[in-house]
Order: structure tokens, then sequence, then C-alpha cells
């Protein structure tokens, strides 16, 4: 007669966390978002260029 092989222990399964995802901190809360850099100087060319920039497409 013949045995048949222990069968390999199985690595457990992730436990389901029901915690509040909102209550985390997400990358979004500490990437840099649309259109942020670094504070002007005061330079009008710069400002008229980075509104031209900005300026949704279909306010062309």
């Amino acid at each position: 007669m013949t045995s048949a092989p222990d069968p390999e222990p199985r690595a457990p399964k992730p436990a389901l966390i029901f915690d509040d995802p909102l209550d985390q901190q997400s990358s979004d809360d500490t990437d840099h978002g649309w259109g942020e850099r670094p504070a002007s100087t005061g330079d009008a060319a710069a400002d008229l260029k980075r509104f031209l920039d900005e300026k949704p497409p279909h306010h062309l």
C-alpha cells in the first residue's frame, strides 16, 4: 500500500481589515497637485505664462 505524501502547508491568507479607509493618509494627501509650482517672485511675465499654461482648452 502506498501512502499519500503529506500536503505542504499553505501560506496564510491575508487578514481582512475593516478599518475606515478615509482615516488613513493616502499618496494624494502628500504629493504635489496639479499646477502647484514654487511661489512666484512677482514676475508679471511668469504669471502670464502660468495663466496661459493652466487655462482650460475651452477658454482659448
